[in-house]
């Protein structure tokens, strides 16, 4: 159920409505919004009456939410959501670029590809401490110690950075390092994580599972909305089908899709998408047409002997040549860079 106040409402008149709610043993979720403020209702184990409500100080309306998921629902907030990652605004007029290599290995592997990333656009930085692999004699990453050397690239660069948490233990370390947290795509539907991350004070990069469905996914960032973390950015990075010429299909119908049904703002992974650098740029480009609010993109300064994900990363210059791409694309859709 959602309860729309009236625009002008005070903040005692919100307050006294989300004390209502909680005196019925929910939980209230109050969204601020351009005009009006709307407060979600979640907690109810069946239908609630609007009566209960809809003659309250301050309230227009009181309507149902038709979908499952509801604090991610444009239904709940029709206007879009901006994320803000350690001062970069993801979901607004920019398309934001997050670029850096799949792992961190070495404190100038990291300064390196930093400093050539941040000169050629890119508004923030990705690199991983934690690696969640697929075989468990892969490379799983430097741990605490990565994440020391990406605050170490942001304090030389000046970008926010980004990085995976794999657990909740993880998850506390790069709450305490990173700008914003990554819930990665064989995490999307561990749900005591996505709880943890939804208890944060930092915001949340969650990124489309393999195989699972737009509902599924939009369930999924609800599991942290309604821990009370609204600073969510979804990330679609390809889904498991009968392909084989690419490591996964890039699903960028998804986009429009998300933006009719949530308020959530939504990266593309061409990276993990396609599997092979030479159709990251052409899916880049694409994604940003299609209405992405941002890309996130591996590069390395040496792929071919990078210790993770080398395939899909693309060479500084090779980066810097898509920025200049997508500096001219972006005015076509309404963005900037």
């Amino acid at each position: 159920m959602l309860i729309v106040m009236r625009q002008g409402a005070s903040a005692v008149e919100v307050e006294g409505v989300v004390n209502a709610v909680e005196s019925h043993g929910l939980k209230a979720h109050a969204i601020p919004g351009a005009q009006r403020t709307a407060i979600g209702i979640t907690g109810n184990k069946g239908a609630l009456e609007p009566v209960a409500f809809e003659s309250l100080p301050g309230v227009l309306e009181v309507i149902r939410v038709s979908h499952a998921y509801k604090l991610v629902s444009r239904e709940v907030k029709p206007e879009d959501t901006i994320v803000n990652i350690g001062g970069v605004l993801v979901g607004g007029h920019e398309l934001v670029v997050v670029a850096g290599p799949c792992a961190v290995e070495t404190h100038e592997q990291t300064l390196t590809i930093a400093r050539r990333v941040k000169a050629a656009g890119a508004r923030l930085l990705r690199g991983g401490a934690f690696k969640p692999r697929t075989s468990p004699y892969s490379f799983q990453g430097l741990g605490q110690q990565g994440l020391e050397i990406l605050a170490e690239a942001r304090a030389a660069t000046g970008l926010p950075i980004v990085t995976e948490a794999v657990d909740e233990q993880s998850l506390d370390l790069v709450e305490r390092y990173a700008d914003a947290i990554q819930i990665g795509a064989r995490n999307m539907q561990n749900f005591s994580l996505l709880r943890r991350a939804g208890r944060a004070k930092k915001p949340v990069i969650l990124k489309r599972g393999m195989s699972a469905t737009l509902e599924e996914f939009l369930m999924s960032a609800e599991y942290i909305l309604s821990e009370g973390n609204y600073q969510v950015v979804l990330c679609e990075r390809g889904v498991r089908t009968f392909s084989d010429f690419s490591r996964n299909t890039l699903d960028l119908a998804v986009v429009p899709a998300v933006k009719q049904l949530s308020h959530l703002p939504i990266l593309v992974d061409p990276s993990h998408g396609t599997g092979r650098r030479d159709k990251v740029a052409p899916l880049s480009r694409a994604s940003a047409a299609v209405g992405a609010d941002g890309l996130m993109i591996e590069v390395h300064n040496d792929p071919d002997r990078a210790l993770s994900d080398g395939a899909q990363s693309l060479t500084p210059e090779m980066f810097e040549q898509l920025m200049r791409d997508l500096v001219s694309i972006a005015p076509v859709v309404g963005r900037s860079l």
